[in-house]
This record gives structure tokens, C-alpha cells and sequence, in this order.
């Protein structure tokens, strides 16, 4: 059976075209009736951030929980991990997200959580998809579900972002750029709790300009605003507050690799890094990769995908895994990524290390990183049209790089990755699949990103 509405990372769409309110009410009753099948509590937790169809798919989305007799708590705008945080530590059977993460104001889009705070699995979004349809008796009178605004949850969210820093970050001056998105006001407020100064933008939301100004996928607005304001360092949050990226004291960004392999580096000199891991993904850089395996720590990597960077940090034990992008899983924060936190993890290690965070900076260099993306004509049989230029790039690169091709899902596209340990190798060896996709594909550049010092995800 296929996905016929969740994607990969819940449903999205433009809000009021493909996600309208009759399908957020749909998706409401289904998975109500998923949750009263679990034996889990018929209670679920919702919040979003601050599109202006938040508040409509949200009224919806509730309307078919209580229909089939799921009580509703509203957090009203809230980070995502905070509404994952009250689902795992509430008596929450279901948490709700009404959020598009770092897409565009017109765009909105609906994810579970379980219980546990983790993400739905894959098998689970089907199984709710397939409650979508057909007949079933409704609750009536008391049976009906509940449907109640309260935000004093989010203060255990709070108590836990503050926890995470013991040693505090009096004498800090931190720029934080919000993107206009969910983690507006309690980004600053935990970092105020803290005792750090605190320069903000981004942080006056009016339900169309979130992610449109800067955020953590625009993050040339941080490291101009942080240099500006003379700021120890820079954070910036993409709209749902998941993922956070860096800027140092000069304006340079630090990505999720650098965020990872400075916290690495830290807990591992101070006897803390247990198991010496870190979970990264195919597009983790491969001098990143080499700065970790000169440390004897392992780089484990999985699929781009945090979902994926997740199961594997369970199987490892790994204490931190994560994107280029910023989206950074703390396991003993929370099982899913987390703005707020990674935030937080960072600016503990520049206080305990005493250090600027220019000083981290040329702990390794980057390895040439290229992406291209090409339109082709058709995907079909494009392994073999192209494995004689793909074998002698692999035989190239031997020891010194890598070659990541992959179809798009959902465009006729393929992204070609070219990664190598000298500019020159890296573009004689990305240009030669290029063109082969060009010639035997029918293919044409629709693209190219220089992801050496970019996000990469």
C-alpha cells in the first residue's frame, strides 16, 4: 500500500490548497482512532508555530481528534521539540505538530509524535492513512473529546533547557535569530535565565514572514548580524525551532558537522564521550570524518534523514548525531533534534572550554564539496548509463573522496555529490558524470551549490 498523504516528514503542503482544513480534520479522526486502538491515553498534546494557517489547521485538526473522543491540550505556538518534550513527559497518548519547519509562510504541514516523543514510524502513517476511510461509530455526549488551551506545560520544557547549562553564561553575548518562527520567545528567555545578554531579531512574527528574513537556511543573516553586533557568538533557528546553525565572533558559519565535532572533541578529551561516536549522514564531510577518525572517535553514517540519524543513535549508543543543516539529536535531551538545545550544548562547551568559538574554527578544513542537481529526460536505467563514469570517479577518489548519486522521489531530477580532497579532482570528477548524465539521459544542470562551507542538507 502507498503513502498517499504522509511524506517524509508528515504532510505538507500549501495551507488551504493541498492542506485544507477538511484534510487536517480527516487526519485529526484517524489518528484518534490509531491512538484509541494503542491502549496508550486518549489524550494528545498539540502545538504549532507561527504561520497564520496555524491556528485553522490546528482548530481542525482538533475538531477530528475530540470527534472520536481524544481530549485536546493546545500549547498554542510552540518549538517542536518542546510539544514532543509534554507528549513524552504528559499523560499524552499523541502529540500534534502544525508546522512546516523551514519552508515558506503559504506552506503548513502535520506530524505526529507518539507517546515517547519520537516521531511516528512509517508503518504507523499508514496505518493512519488507512483509517482515513470508511465507516465507524462516533462518540456522543461525554464520550466526545475535550478540547483545552493551556501553556503551563511548556514551563518543564523551559526547566529543561535551562538544566542543560549548570555552569550558566553570565558574561555571554549571544545573537540569536528566531527566523519569526516558533522559538521566538523561549529561546531568549532560556538564555536570559542563563544570565546571557541577549541581541535578537527575527522575533516579531505576524504570521507571514516566518523563515523569510534569515533563519538557520539563510544563515549569511546571522553571521552578518552577529559580526554587527559585536556578539561572542550567533545562533540561528529555523521555524520550528529543530535545527539551529552557528556563527562565530567573525562571522564565519559553523555548521551541524562543526557543532558535532566541537562538542565531540570536548566530552571525548574531558573522559565524557562514551561510546567514542557520533552519527552523521552520507553528506557529512569528509574532512569532518577524518578530524573525528585523528581523535578516535567514529563517524557512523546513515542516510539524510534525521529519522534515520535517530534509529542509528539507538543502536549505537552515540551521545550526539546529526545534519549539516543544524537538525542535531541530543539523546540525553530528547530523542528527536532540537533548536533549543543544541543551542545550549554548544554555548556549555565554549564556557567550560573558556575558548571563542573562532578559536574552534580551523580544527579541520572542510573537504571540496560540490552538488549538482540535474533535470533528466527520465530516470530509468540511469545506474548503468552512467557506471563507467561513476567507476572511474569511484577509482579516482580511492581513499580521498566520494561519489553520492541520488534519484529525487519526487521530480525528475538526479542530485550528483561530488566530494574530494582538492577542488581540482572534485570538479574534473563531478563534470565527467555530469556530462554523462547530459549525454545519455537527456539531462540538463538545473543547478550547482558549493557546499564546502554551506549546510549541506
Amino acid at each position: 500500500m502507498s503513502r498517499k498523504h504522509f511524506g517524509t516528514d508528515g504532510v505538507r503542503g500549501v495551507a488551504n490548497k493541498k492542506l485544507t482544513p477538511e484534510l487536517a480534520f480527516q487526519l485529526g479522526q484517524a489518528a484518534g482512532r490509531w491512538l484509541a486502538q494503542t491502549g496508550q491515553p486518549r489524550r494528545a498534546v498539540i502545538g504549532m508555530d507561527t504561520r497564520r494557517s496555524g491556528s485553522m489547521l490546528g482548530a481542525a485538526l482538533a475538531a477530528g481528534l475530540n470527534s472520536v473522543g481524544i481530549d485536546v491540550v493546545s500549547l498554542g505556538v510552540a518549538p517542536t521539540p518542546a510539544i514532543a518534550f509534554v507528549a513524552r513527559t504528559g499523560e499524552f497518548g499523541l502529540g500534534a505538530i502544525v508546522s512546516a519547519s523551514h519552508n515558506p509562510a503559504p506552506d503548513n504541514g502535520i506530524k505526529f509524535v507518539g507517546h515517547d516523543g519520537r516521531k511516528l514510524s512509517d508503518d504507523t502513517e499508514l496505518g493512519i492513512e488507512g483509517l482515513m476511510t470508511g465507516e465507524f461509530d462516533r462518540p456522543v455526549g461525554a464520550e466526545v473529546g475535550t478540547y483545552t488551551e493551556d501553556r503551563t506545560a511548556l514551563s518543564g520544557y523551559l526547566e529543561l533547557l535551562v538544566s542543560v547549562v549548570p555552569e550558566r553564561l553570565d558574561g555571554m553575548k549571544v545573537a540569536l535569530d528566531a527566523a519569526h518562527g516558533a522559538g521566538y520567545e523561549l529561546g531568549p528567555e532560556a538564555l536570559r535565565r542563563l544570565g546571557a545578554e541577549v541581541v535578537l531579531m527575527g522575533s516579531e512574527p505576524d504570521g507571514m514572514n516566518i523563515n523569510a528574513e534569515g533563519g538557520a537556511t539563510k544563515p549569511e543573516t546571522i553571521q552578518n548580524f552577529t559580526k554587527a553586533q559585536g556578539a561572542h557568538v550567533g545562533v540561528a533557528f529555523d521555524g520550528d525551532a529543530d535545527r539551529a546553525v552557528f556563527s562565530d565572533e567573525q562571522g564565519r558559519l559553523i555548521n551541524g558537522d562543526r557543532t558535532i565535532g566541537i562538542w565531540a572533541a570536548h566530552y571525548q578529551q574531558s573522559g565524557e564521550l562514551t561510546p567514542a561516536t557520533v552519527v552523521g549522514t552520507v553528506m557529512s564531510n569528509g574532512g569532518f570524518e577524518t578530524y573525528m577518525t585523528a581523535r578516535g572517535i567514529k563517524l557512523e553514517r546513515t542516510p539524510v534523514g534525521d529519522k534515520y540519524v535517530a534509529q542509528r543513535i539507538d543502536s549505537t549508543g552515540a551521545l550526539v548525531g546529526g545534519e549539516q543543516s543544524g537538525h542535531i539529536i541530543f539523546p540525553r535531551r530528547g530523542p528527536t533534534g532540537d533548536g533549543l538545545v543544541t543551542m545550549l550544548e554548544l554555548l556549555r562547551v565554549l564556557k567550560r572550554e573558556g575558548r571563542p568559538a573562532s578559536s574552534f574554527y580551523d580544527d579541520y578544513q572542510p573537504w571540496p564539496q560540490l552538488m549538482i542537481n540535474v533535470a533528466v529526460a527520465s530516470k530509468d536505467g540511469w545506474e548503468d548509463k552512467i557506471r563507467p563514469e561513476m567507476e572511474q570517479g569511484e577509482t579516482e577518489l580511492a581513499g580521498k573522496g566520494r561519489i553520492l548519486v541520488r534519484p529525487s522521489g519526487t521530480q525528475p531530477v538526479i542530485r550528483v555529490m561530488v566530494e574530494a580532497d582538492e577542488y581540482g579532482v572534485r570538479d574534473t570528477v563531478a563534470e565527467r558524470i555530469v556530462s554523462a548524465m547530459e549525454r545519455e539521459l537527456g539531462g540538463h544542470v538545473e543547478g550547482r551549490v558549493d557546499l564546502t562551507y554551506a549546510l549541506g542538507d
